[in-house]
């Protein structure tokens, strides 16, 4: 008798972790490998939130709270909501989650009946189509090229919506591209829902406060105040506070569907921990001075990588407008062989040589429904990304 459920069948691992831990055990065992597979900053945690945390404990705030979040983060997620957005969420109105994959794992299966799609543009975030999979849905993939900066056009969005459209999923910043949308942009996307009033819009922000040169990333319901009672508004601590292992995410959406996703983390997780939810109120209500330092970090990394990509033969790489992630094509080399006499047949085979070769790792373009290309993070350090990119050029110089 098979021991798992049919339904696991339906996904995979999350392949940015596995080469992360791939990455550590090389290291581990006593290679030089240089990590840029995985999605979390650098920097330490702010000082005031982790004092804000041990006050906590101190304070003997170790017990459960409500499901949905404690009413002092949940007031402060409604006050950032109207501060960065000028979006008025009630308390009521906002639910607080073990992380952001949370947030999109409660939303998608308290809503997706069997057969259900899911509108996702791509290059994508692994967890979508999975959690989407999970859920008995049928994730529709519409691919943005990097000739229109990895975004998705209004035509095509129209062109995909059907009877059976659920959602529509937007990552604004996105991992992997870094790919933004101001809100002109964002407008003609919503123009385009308006008319559609059966698709709900699940509007995934985490990476909002990483963007760089001026740009400013919009979110949904700031530029479109009609589509609020089908919009899921979703943040986090993990990026802006460098707070990914606290696990605090956050979403406004209807009080409808925040009972639902309330409902179904009562029987899966319950609350977030108390001690996270205290460091969370600090880091939103406290000073945000830090991100601006990790901000303008993460922009002279960004150029620095682009440029030095840009150098290496058989590589395009575009420049991003937020998160910490550049996606550059690797197709020029396709059909190429290593110095190490490994064939590139495709952006895996890159990423497995690269890694077996030079000692870099990164994620292949597959794994976020868009081939031919790689991810890189420059959440690291400024050395670590400059030896690696040198690595990169190495490598690619080496073929033949």
């Amino acid at each position: 008798m098979k021991l798992t459920a049919d339904r696991l069948d339906r996904i995979s691992p999350s392949l940015t972790i596995a080469m992360t831990t791939k990455a550590r055990a090389l290291k581990a065992a006593g290679r030089d490998i240089i990590g840029l597979s995985s999605g979390e900053p650098d920097f330490d945690t702010p000082r005031n939130v982790k004092d804000a945390a041990i006050a906590a404990i101190e304070r003997g705030e170790t017990k459960y709270t409500d499901v949905a979040g404690t009413p002092a983060l949940r007031q402060a997620v409604a006050a950032k909501f109207r501060r960065d957005h000028g979006i008025d969420y009630r308390p009521e109105e906002i639910l607080v989650a073990t992380g952001g994959k949370q947030v999109i794992f409660d939303a998608l299966l308290a809503t997706i009946n069997p057969g259900d799609e899911a509108i996702i543009p791509a290059p994508c975030w692994v967890s979508y189509p999975d959690i989407v999979e999970l859920a008995e849905g049928r994730p529709v993939i519409v691919p943005c090229d990097q000739n229109s900066g990895f975004k998705l056009r209004p035509e095509q969005l129209e062109q995909a919506i059907t009877p059976r459209t659920k959602w529509f999923i937007l990552n604004n910043p996105c991992n992997p591209t870094g790919a933004a949308y101001n809100a002109e942009e964002l407008k003609r996307l919503t123009d385009v829902l308006l008319r559609h009033p059966d698709v709900w819009i699940f509007s995934d922000d985490i990476y909002e406060k990483l963007t760089y040169d001026g740009f400013r990333a919009a979110t949904v319901v700031e530029v479109e105040p009609r589509l609020r009672d089908r919009t899921v508004t979703m943040n986090g601590c993990s990026k802006a506070y460098a707070m990914t292992g606290w696990r605090i995410g956050f979403a406004g959406a209807p009080v409808e569907l925040v009972k639902a996703m309330d409902k179904l983390q009562s029987q899966s997780t319950s609350n977030t921990c108390s001690i996270s939810q205290a460091a969370a109120v600090e880091a939103l209500n406290g000073p945000q001075d830090f991100i601006e330092t990790m901000r303008a970090a993460y922009q002279r990394r960004r150029d620095m990588v682009v440029e030095m990509l840009n150098a290496a033969p058989g590589i395009r790489c575009h420049r991003p407008e937020g998160a910490f992630y550049v996606f550059p094509s690797m197709q020029g080399c396709i059909g190429r062989t290593t110095a190490g006499g490994r064939r590139i047949g495709s952006d895996e085979d890159f990423c497995a040589a690269l890694l077996e070769e030079e000692g870099v790792a990164c994620v292949h373009g597959a794994a976020f429904m868009y081939p031919g290309h790689f991810r890189i993070s420059y959440a690291t350090s400024d050395e670590a990304l400059r030896e690696a990119c040198a690595r990169i050029q190495r490598f690619c110089r080496g073929m033949r």
